[in-house]
């Protein structure tokens, strides 16, 4: 299958910087410098349909085209490398390897919203993935890809690392700001969203290090090849991780639209136990379970919506037939309460209450809790700063409705039916 990010000899090393100028590295940056209207790249990114590979897919195109349009300066690209989502791997893998192409991209991206700007903003816990980009910072520059005047040119960009704390909120946009600025990462109410109002109160383009290094590769290649790559609503790769429970852990790149099946079994070699799957979360711990009956289902923003769930950061996760979906729903909950910031009262209050509740399913309850679960979730839904609030309701929901068998034992007899 064809990947963009990652060349064959790249799966498992670290590109230099000589290597990465032989692929053509930062022509298309010395291209778009020479330019009088750099933000004519963002046309050639809108008609790529090139989404943000975050979590919500938010068409980047707009994103910077909000930006842009501002009359306000100076404007700032802030690169995401805050990875902390449970058992994502790709941020972490692409910056080590790869840390020109996200840098170019972060370049590129500065020219088109006029940001004199970047900020990458990297989990403190990845002092590799820090100090490979830190390098590569150093050798662009010296070789006047940043900088005063970048190639000589009218156009000047500065690059700085900023080390993110390891929790999950932190690598939520507004927070990140917050650590930028100096405090806690405690997100902040939206509107105004950071393309408007961001770091320092100006307008800032946050972008998740993996949609940044996908930017090179649309401005060297074109929007007419990059889209015929993937799906129809979702063009390109994405970088898919899979952990310790398969046989074959590690990164994957994958044109969106490639069957879950394809990833599970042909990359990963299926469960490393040699166990059927009883249970998928496709993209991370804030995403709805699947069944066995969804391996068919493409891995695109889409086909995964039709399905009931989401591809979210690209973590797809397998239970065995061995697992108890109430002790795995808790587990879900119990993380959101100790990740919540506590910073909104709706978020702190439901996300104690729920794993609270969940604990009170599997020590044996009246079914009507399952009711309660369902009215907190909704009489919450959309009271926090941040989307927190809103994650524990699809994996416990959708635990509900396929593996209802295991939480109906649990509520009539207090003890698991897997693990008794």
């Amino acid at each position: 299958m064809q990947t963009i990010l990652f060349p064959e000899d790249l799966i498992k090393g670290e590109e230099t910087f000589d290597a990465y100028i032989n692929r053509e590295g930062y022509c298309t940056l010395r291209a778009l410098a020479a330019q009088a209207q750099p933000e004519t790249l963002i046309e050639e990114i809108a008609r790529a349909g090139l989404r943000g590979r975050g979590g919500a897919g938010f068409p980047t195109a707009k994103k910077w085209s909000v930006a842009r349009q501002t009359e306000v300066f100076p404007r700032y690209l802030v690169g995401n490398g805050g990875e902390d989502e449970p058992g994502s791997l790709k941020d972490r893998r692409l910056m080590e390897a790869r840390p020109h192409l996200i840098l170019e991209g972060a370049l590129l991206a500065a020219l088109a919203i006029g940001a004199e700007k970047v900020i990458l903003y990297v989990n403190h816990m990845f002092d590799h993935a820090a100090t490979r980009l830190q390098t590569a910072v150093d050798e662009a520059r010296a070789a006047g890809y940043l900088g005063a005047s970048i190639l000589g040119g009218r156009y000047c960009i500065e690059v700085e690392i900023c080390k993110a704390p390891s929790n999950y909120v932190a690598g939520e946009d507004t927070a990140a700001l917050e650590v930028i600025e100096g405090r806690p990462p405690l997100p902040r109410q939206k509107p105004p969203y950071p393309a408007v109002q961001g770091l320092y109160g100006k307008p800032t383009v946050v972008n998740n290090v993996e949609t940044l290094a996908n930017v090179p590769v649309i401005a060297r290649m074109g929007a007419e090849a990059y889209r015929r790559i993937g799906a129809a609503d979702s063009p390109g790769t994405m970088l898919f991780s899979l952990g310790a429970e398969v046989r074959r852990p590690g990164v994957y790149e994958l044109p969106f639209g490639t069957p879950l099946r394809h990833l599970i079994f042909a990359c990963g070699g299926g469960l490393s136990n040699g166990s059927a799957i009883k249970a998928i979360l496709p993209g991370g711990p804030s995403t709805a379970f699947l069944t066995p009956d969804h391996l068919d289902t493409a891995l695109d923003h889409a086909s995964l919506a039709d399905a009931g769930s989401a591809i979210g950061c690209g973590v797809v996760s397998l239970f065995d037939v061995g697992a108890c979906m109430v002790e795995e729903t808790l587990a879900l909950a119990q993380f959101f309460a100790r990740e919540s910031c506590g910073q909104c009262p709706a978020c702190r209050t439901e996300t104690a209450m729920l794993a609270t509740l969940i604990e009170r399913v599997q020590n044996g309850a009246p079914p009507v809790i399952l009711d309660q679960i369902d009215k907190v979730l909704d009489f919450n839904r959309g009271k926090g700063y941040c989307a927190l609030v809103n994650m524990p309701g699809p994996p416990l929901r959708s635990a509900v409705r396929w593996f209802g068998a295991d939480f109906d034992h649990h509520l009539r007899h207090g003890t698991c039916p897997i693990r008794p």
